[in-house]
């Protein structure tokens, strides 16, 4: 079923009679497949309302992330949250859109100043199980109410309702850009020097270490943005407090760094080399324990040390070798066969997972909606 409007999104959700594996650009793994019948929201596509002077764009859930990212580039502003594109990592074609960001939360590395994609949210419309249209939050700042209902649905992966659309506050884009590049440091050292920058005044946008970086060698990079002058300034300040760490350089050509935070947003260190990826969050102190334990094939750390990647031998069960660190690990990239065996999500504590199934039984009491992407 590809619906065109969202009165046929409805009907189609109140007429199914089974499961239904709802889709965008199929961009990223859904695993509702078996006998859930496909449900596209991708012809429900289009910008329906931009107003770059409140900061403000509103867009069908089918819209390619390319398209709202286009239209917002061309008043000099951006999505803030920088969504990481999945198709190099899992191998997938298609588009992906606005409406499976949403569903995801998809988030990259400026998440660590910005902000998740959650957090940009000012609104949704989506059908939920029933077939029953709803709205929650507003299509501008100074309307929006009911903010806990959007930031539910945002990371909810089409299991509590189909979006239809979804609201932003976006921001304007910097006038200029640098990143510091650390080398040679090992994992704990990487992770000590990317606090000492969190902890500083210099407003640092992307916080990232990988032992094989995009030169092949370790790297710890380091990003600010800004105006041209205040990032020159904070750049040679930042240089200057980190200097204990070791030898840096600053990059400030353009394209130079967004190769830099492209590679790393999409996890393009691991995306032709064999072996299931995981992603695991922790606090940004317990990252390197994380890698330790893992003696992984490759590594990425992000968010200070917060967001760990991870690829591993197929079909490994990572959870018991993280045992005593707090924290999540989904499993991202991984054969059918390793699928069926490990779930994708941390199994959640008792009094959580009762207050997920009390939640989807609300909104979906039928539970049609992407069973089994989610437990």
């Amino acid at each position: 079923m590809r619906p065109e409007t969202e009165a046929e999104l409805a009907a189609a959700v109140a007429d199914a009679t089974g499961p239904l594996a709802i889709s965008g650009g199929g961009t990223r793994d859904g695993r509702a497949g078996g006998a859930a019948m496909p449900l596209s929201v991708a012809a429900l596509s289009g910008v329906d309302l931009y107003e770059p002077g409140a900061l403000t764009l509103v867009a069908r859930a089918g819209t390619p992330l390319a398209e709202v990212e286009a239209v917002l580039a061309a008043e000099g502003q951006r999505l803030a949250f920088e969504p990481m594109d999945h198709r190099h990592l899992l191998g997938t074609a298609g588009e992906p859109t606005i409406g499976g960001v949403v569903a995801a939360n998809v988030s990259g590395p400026r998440r660590i100043q910005a902000g998740a994609c959650r957090d940009a949210l000012i609104g949704v419309r989506f059908v939920d199980g029933r077939g029953d249209v709803i709205r929650n939050g507003g299509r501008v700042m100074k309307n929006v109410t009911g903010y806990d209902l959007v930031k539910l649905m945002a990371g909810s992966r089409g299991t509590l309702g189909v979006l239809s659309e979804v609201s932003f506050k976006v921001l304007p884009k910097p006038e200029a850009a640098a990143t510091l590049v650390l080398h040679g440091l090992d994992d704990a050292t990487a992770v000590q020097a990317l606090s000492a920058a969190l902890a500083s005044p210099f407003e640092v946008s992307g916080a990232a270490h990988a032992p094989a970086g995009p030169g092949g060698a370790a790297e710890t990079m380091l990003r600010i943005e800004g105006f041209a002058e205040s990032v020159r300034y904070r750049a040679g300040r930042l240089q200057a407090v980190l200097a204990q760490f070791g030898d840096s350089h600053v990059e400030t050509a353009p394209d130079a760094i967004a190769a830099i935070w492209r590679w790393v947003r999409d996890v393009e260190g691991f995306a032709d080399a064999p072996g299931d990826v995981w992603r695991i969050s922790v606090k940004p102190s317990d990252g390197p324990r994380v890698g330790a334990a893992l003696g992984a094939d490759g590594l990425l750390y992000d968010w200070g040390g917060g967001l760990v990647w991870a690829r591993v031998a197929p079909g490994r069960d990572i959870r018991p070798d993280l045992t005593g660190i707090p924290g999540h690990a989904t499993l991202v990239r991984a054969s059918a066969e390793t699928q069926a065996k490990i779930p994708m999500f941390q199994p959640e504590p008792g009094p959580l997972a009762a207050m997920a199934q009390a939640l989807r039984a609300k909104f979906d009491p039928r539970n049609i909606l992407n069973p089994g992407v989610m437990g």
